[in-house]
């Protein structure tokens, strides 16, 4: 599968790709206002930056206690409920009064809700195309992150201007709701993909099963700890220039989309496996002209080229799914999502630690050195002939 024209007939990937859109539309709206709201409302570059991506600490919980539920779990159904649980959690942050540790405690929890439907979502879409559309498929997702988050900058600063921050939270919840319906009535019902019920147990058995290969933990340590650490630098917007933070979202999703549209659909296999290394540390080298402080086209340059390293987290998710059984497919995604997401929560934790005792530009220039570091240490487990070695030796990477 190699056409966009392909990709958009096969069945049920385009109410999925509209789900997902309107969640990230949803997720980007509320988050800008979110973070607007709390750095009003405290002055805290770490309490803006946790309120916009605190959510994912409750991701590592999910990881541990729900992640079996990926697989186990009838699609379209947990699709729509974690729709509105997003719904309802959303507009409750927009209640005027509402305490600051009740802001994080809405947050924690839409982030717990958010740990299941990673793994839910791109399970479907590896069970919904063949082996050869998975690349083609989640690239278009991971564009469609792109375009909804610019989309979602732009319109979340005019809302809150037209509106007020809390105003734009109930504009997000409304997003939802409406990605609710398409999930409701554009999905087929489908049976779970594996067997049994889900549980914490489970959970920790096939995480374990996952996690007992060494080909497979150094991928998902490469797609979690660098990606993490240059989220840290992303959280630091508004800190750093709290004027133009919205246009900086926005050129990082042109980033990323441009990354992800030339990964998935115009470079070669070939030339994907020797692009791979350079665009990991493509990821975090540009921020290392914060710590001069750059003028705005400078940083802005910076941005959209660093954000096209996250396409390397592309090519990584093929080689995951390569060396893991179908039927932990889910449950591997979701591993991967959650861990993701969890490591972007310390990242921002992390950052806006450092720039409370230094300064934003300082801090993302020691987030981007420590990503860096951690790249060029998982490098060596990387390369091609380590991705042979699961594939030749399916006993010590798959479970029986």
């Amino acid at each position: 599968m190699r056409t966009y024209r392909e990709l958009f007939r096969t069945p049920e990937y385009t109410p999925l790709f509209t789900l997902a859109s309107a969640q990230v539309a949803a997720s980007t709206v509320s988050g800008l206002a979110l973070g607007t709201l709390v750095y009003g409302a405290t002055g805290s570059p770490l309490l803006s930056a946790l309120s916009m991506f605190g959510s994912s600490f409750a991701q590592v919980v999910g990881a541990t206690v729900l992640l079996s539920a990926a697989d186990r779990l009838p699609p379209r159904a947990a699709m729509t409920a974690l729709a509105l649980v997003h719904c309802a959690g959303t507009a409750a942050l927009a209640v005027p009064g509402l305490p600051l540790w009740a802001v994080f405690a809405v947050v924690l929890g839409i982030g717990l809700a958010a740990s299941l439907g990673g793994g839910v979502r791109f399970g479907l879409l590896n069970e919904i195309l063949p082996r050869d559309g998975y690349l083609l498929g989640r690239s278009v997702l991971s564009m469609s992150v792109g375009v909804q988050q610019i989309i979602g900058f732009v319109t979340g600063g005019v809302l809150m201007t037209a509106l007020s921050p809390r105003g734009t939270l109930l504009a997000g919840a409304g997003l939802y709701l409406a990605a609710a319906a398409v999930a409701r009535w554009g999905l087929t019902a489908r049976p779970p993909r594996a067997q049994g019920r889900p549980s914490p147990a489970q959970t920790w058995r096939i995480n374990r099963a996952l996690w007992s290969s060494g080909v497979r933990r150094r991928l998902y340590l490469a797609l979690w700890v660098p990606n993490g650490l240059i989220v840290g630098c992303e959280s630091l917007y508004v800190a750093y220039d709290s004027r133009h933070a919205g246009p900086l979202f926005a050129c990082a999703a042109v980033g990323m989309l441009t990354g992800d549209t030339l990964m998935g659909r115009f470079v070669s296999k070939r030339w994907r496996e020797r692009l791979s290394a350079p665009l990991r540390l493509l990821l975090a080298v540009p921020y290392l002209v914060f710590l001069f402080h750059p003028s705005l086209p400078v940083a802005v340059a910076a941005v959209v080229l660093a954000s096209a390293g996250y396409s390397a987290s592309l090519l990584l998710q093929e080689r995951l799914m390569a060396v893991t059984p179908e039927e932990m497919s889910g449950q591997a995604l979701g591993l991967q999502s959650s861990g993701m997401l969890t490591m972007q929560g310390v990242g921002a934790a992390v950052a806006g630690a450092v720039a409370q005792f230094t300064s934003a530009a300082t801090a993302m220039g020691v987030m981007a050195v420590a990503s860096v570091v951690v790249t060029l240490a998982l490098a060596p487990g990387l390369r091609a002939g380590a991705a042979g070695e699961a594939r030749s030796g399916a006993p010590a990477g798959r479970p029986a």
